[in-house]
């Protein structure tokens, strides 16, 4: 048999490439739905923050954060620290063969990777959406992306200790879902809830999005986006094993996903008596989220229960967090946070390899780690320059405070 190794090379990375750029078409998929969930006087700053943080999630992960991940022992607890993303491995390393040759270009891993950091920076600006000052999200973006999540994934993906006692998370349930909603839930409790979100009675009151067909778009764009983000996690597609496990990969995400918004949607049906159209989006990103521990092991029905599952817990998460008084505009850590628990530890019924034990290890690993970094960060960011706007700024939309315009300056009540 003729082996083609720099073929196999071209394809793999031309695959890393092309998963990496649908990862990075979620970015447009997490704006849009923040967009559309958030009030009208509120939708050019949580834009501005969602351009902004992607683009210092990769200039941080280029500066650190992928040395951190992946340029450390194994089996360790604290990764080395260096800069940049080394030298480039070349066609030279590739036909000398053996088992230590790259099978794709390495700068290809950085662009796949550093597009997943910025999806778990996203995670965070919808939880903390209306009220937050943007350059105090801004300077958090900085820190969580070049240090804190680099170093939870050094534990898992760089091969540090949570590798080694046997953790699974083929795409990141834990790794990315779960650490961009625990970093999203220390900076709820240390922000607030929005003015008149919630009555001294205890009473909820529902503040609408401003633009629902806007969410429902971006709903979209994620779904589609998530085929790169679980597909390109099977890192190859050069033979036919892995081009056959990309297949189940991708009818498995999708599957997961319908399975969600059928069951999140049926349950808002039976519980509101309505048809809630946020949360059958939601469902739709819970299915998702649920099945990207492991979208490889069950088979299309068994994704489609994860995702169902995934689907009824969302929903109940967002009505239990409103009851704590919790404040999460757009659902963040219901859909990314509970449900990326309940996707880790759904891998062992599929997965023969993964364990129950270690699963758990990781969930509180990753969780600990993520909140007590990121509640320290916030608290440091509260004292120094504040992260939370004025009443009167709050009242008037951070549009006008933070960026100084107006998303629909024409349906401005001030317009004449």
């Amino acid at each position: 048999m003729v082996e083609l190794p720099e073929l196999s090379y071209a394809l793999d990375t031309f695959y890393f490439l092309i998963c990496g750029v649908l990862v990075m078409w979620m970015a447009a998929g997490f704006s849009m739905l923040e967009a559309g969930l958030v009030r009208s006087k509120n939708t050019a700053e949580i834009l501005t923050k969602n351009i902004a943080l992607f683009a210092i999630a990769c200039t941080m992960y280029l500066l650190v954060g992928y040395y951190l991940m992946y340029s450390s022992g194994a089996g360790g607890f604290l990764p080395s620290l260096g800069v940049l993303i080394g030298s480039e491995n070349g066609v030279d390393a590739v036909l000398a063969g053996g088992d230590d040759a790259p099978y794709y270009s390495m700068r290809s891993d950085f662009f796949f990777q550093v597009v997943f950091v910025a999806t778990a920076m996203s995670i965070v600006s919808g939880a903390v959406a209306e009220r937050m000052k943007l350059w105090s999200f801004l300077a958090f973006a900085v820190v969580m992306t070049g240090f804190i999540y680099p170093v939870s994934g050094y534990w898992t993906w760089g091969g540090g200790w949570l590798a080694e006692v046997g953790y699974s998370d083929y795409a990141g349930s834990g790794i990315v879902h779960l650490a961009g909603a625990a970093a999203a839930l220390a900076g709820v409790l240390v922000l607030g809830p929005r003015k008149g979100k919630y009555g001294k009675d205890g009473s909820i009151y529902a503040i609408p999005g401003a633009n629902l067909p806007l969410a429902t778009l971006g709903t979209f764009i994620l779904w589609m986006g998530w085929f790169g983000f679980n597909g390109g996690s099977e890192l190859k597609m050069s033979d036919v094993g892995s081009a056959n496990n990309v297949a189940q990969v991708f009818v498995n995400t999708n599957a997961a996903a319908a399975g969600g918004v059928i069951a999140a949607l049926v349950l808002a049906k039976l519980w509101f008596r309505k048809a809630d159209l946020t949360m059958a989006l939601n469902g739709a990103i819970a299915g998702l989220v649920a099945i990207t521990a492991d979208p490889l092991s069950p088979s299309a029905l068994g994704a489609v229960l994860i995702g169902a599952v995934g689907g009824l817990l969302v929903v109940t998460s967002i009505v239990v967090l409103d009851k704590l008084k919790l404040d999460d505009p757009v659902g963040a850590i219901s859909a990314h946070g509970v449900v990326g628990i309940w996707g880790v530890l759904a891998v062992p019924f599929t997965n023969a390899e993964a364990g129950f034990g270690p699963q758990i290890i990781g969930i509180l690993g990753i969780f600990v780690w993520v909140f007590v970094a990121s509640l320290v960060v916030w608290l440091i960011l509260k004292a120094v320059m504040g992260i939370r706007v004025t009443e009167e700024e709050e009242y008037e939309g951070v549009d006008l405070a933070e960026c100084g315009l107006e998303a629909y300056p024409e349906f401005s009540a001030s317009k004449k």
